[in-house]
């Protein structure tokens, strides 16, 4: 008898084949410099949450219009819909759990009928981006945190728990799951996951039958 699962996904990069603050920041012209923070963090000078600081803080003053501009430029990774379509026939939840931004999340979550989701959020005032995020911010712990309520919240056993990611942020969630799945990941995440998958979410569905 198939148990009832609950799939937790990154969603950058994972559910969606874009980073949302790029999307962001193409549509503000302010791409070179999330980069030249991204490639900072990358080389471990700077945590999540300075990283996103710095990062959002170049989106000042840009019309929240870009909003809609960058969910326009999302691309769905292959086999998300497919996955949800497998986790939802066995009567369990998928929920997205991101580093990026309920603005454009929403959306996305809405056209994958998603049962769960959550992310940073973005000031605006006057219809213009502050710079500034508020409400707590969405890191590796909280990304962990979301998996085990939202299991608690839906009477899923930790042990029926899968996590789906690509990046470092993503360990955490993966580590309190049953399964940790590395999605085309970066080498750190394929050395710690249980199991890595590339180019098709929907080459996760078949692990389903190993939860319990």
């Amino acid at each position: 008898m198939s148990v009832t699962p609950l799939v937790v996904l990154d969603c950058d990069s994972t559910t969606i084949q874009d980073e949302v603050i790029e999307l962001l920041a193409d549509a503000a012209g302010t791409r070179e410099r999330v980069a030249e923070v991204t490639e900072r963090a990358m080389r471990g000078e700077l945590d999540f949450a300075e990283s996103l600081t710095e990062r959002v803080a170049t989106l000042r003053d840009t019309p929240d219009t870009v909003f809609a501009e960058a969910y326009a430029r999302v691309r769905l990774s292959p086999g998300i819909r497919e996955l949800v379509a497998a986790v939802h026939a066995r009567g369990g939840k998928v929920g997205v759990v991101s580093g990026g931004f309920h603005e454009v999340l929403d959306p996305i979550a809405k056209d994958l009928g998603l049962d769960f989701w959550r992310a940073n959020r973005l000031e605006i005032a006057d219809g213009k981006l502050t710079g500034r995020t508020f409400g707590p911010v969405i890191d590796a712990e909280a990304k962990a945190v979301a998996l085990a309520e939202w299991a608690a919240e839906s009477d899923i056993p930790m042990s029926a728990t899968m996590a789906i990611g690509d990046g470092a942020n993503d360990l955490r969630m993966m580590e309190v799951a049953a399964i940790g799945v590395g999605y085309n990941a970066k080498p750190i995440v394929t050395e710690q996951a249980d199991v890595s998958i590339a180019d098709d979410l929907a080459l996760a569905i078949p692990l389903l039958d190993r939860l319990s």
